[in-house]
């Protein structure tokens, strides 16, 4: 499937203060100022399914993303069944990322071996694709093995595969075997090195942090804290090395490691919030954002941050034509 003809500039979902049942109005509201996509996760909070069914039965001008859903945290066939059923709501509006999470994520919180994470990643991936493509799957890959299944009820439109990924291998994967990846926090900079590993004619989705605030002072003490809880997992932290921020972000690392929390957030530079957090004015912050268009993403998706009017944010970072 080959990426956008257009770049698309989307939000994250669900916001935060608001319940999923309150959400229809903010779903027409975002169609209405020119959002192409609402993009879902799954960490901590909702699910990332359940927020995208209830946009593409609220809101059919939106396309719906999920960005990431764990190759660990399901079963592959239950995986399968939960896209499969997405789908047919959705159709061809729909993008699924799936990725290797972390191991907070899938040890801490979900009780599952974190193991081979790339390999568990490329099963998965071939797995679902085999399967929304309606095949009957009996076969032992090499980090599971699945016996006779197949989907009773057939996908008629397949959504497109992304990859969460972050370095050379998985990016790699992401162009080979995948639609294209999914990336996270990473500068407008970084984009070409991402996507030399990913290749031509792949799609490119970025989530993006916003803090909407002309205040740098605080813009930069909160994206410290998101750094530092971010960018201190294992993964992140060689993402990072790998696009050349080993110098800036050695300190923190070593303050993390000593368990020094606060000298960790005080130890990253101005110029490493800068790159990595969104801040300003709406103007400013939509400026940034196009820096990323520019650089090559296909799907921009705003992650909106410390925001107390959601409406004005909506309207002031919206697309400008």
């Amino acid at each position: 499937m080959a990426h956008w003809a257009m770049a698309h500039y989307g939000i994250t979902i669900p916001f935060e203060g608001v319940t999923l049942a309150d959400h229809e109005r903010w779903f027409r509201r975002m169609a209405d100022l020119g959002y192409a996509d609402v993009w879902s996760a799954e960490v901590d909070g909702t699910d990332g399914f359940t927020p995208l069914a209830l946009a593409a039965a609220w809101e059919p001008r939106l396309a719906l993303g999920l960005a990431v859903a764990p190759v660990f945290t399901r079963g592959p066939g239950l995986l399968a069944m939960s896209i499969a059923s997405l789908a047919e709501v959705a159709g061809e509006r729909l993008t699924i990322g799936l990725g290797a999470s972390s191991a907070p994520v899938v040890e801490r919180w979900n009780g599952i071996p974190y193991s081979h994470p790339y390999a568990r990643t490329r099963d998965v991936l071939t797995f679902v694709r085999r399967a929304l493509a309606g095949e009957r799957i009996d076969e032992a890959f090499e980090t599971f093995t699945v016996k006779g299944f197949r989907l009773s009820r057939p996908v008629a439109t397949p959504p497109r595969l992304l990859l969460g990924a972050l370095r050379p291998r998985m990016l790699r994967l992401a162009g080979e075997a995948a639609d294209g990846a999914v990336l996270n926090w990473l500068a407008p900079s970084d984009v070409g090195r991402c996507r030399a590993e990913v290749g031509p004619g792949k799609t490119i989705a970025a989530r993006l942090f916003v803090l909407p605030t002309e205040d740098a002072e605080t813009a930069r003490a909160i994206g410290r804290r998101m750094i530092s809880s971010y960018l201190t997992v294992p993964a992140y932290a060689e993402f990072h090395r790998w696009l050349g921020r080993a110098e800036a972000l050695t300190p923190m690392w070593e303050a993390w490691a000593a368990g020094d929390r606060r000298r960790a957030n005080e130890v990253i530079p101005d110029e490493v919030v800068d790159d990595l957090v969104i801040h300003g004015s709406y103007e400013a912050c939509r400026a940034r954002v196009r820096e990323y268009l520019d650089a090559g993403v296909d799907a921009a998706t705003l992650a909106l941050v410390g925001v107390r009017d959601l409406d004005a944010a909506l309207e002031g970072l919206a697309p400008r034509t």
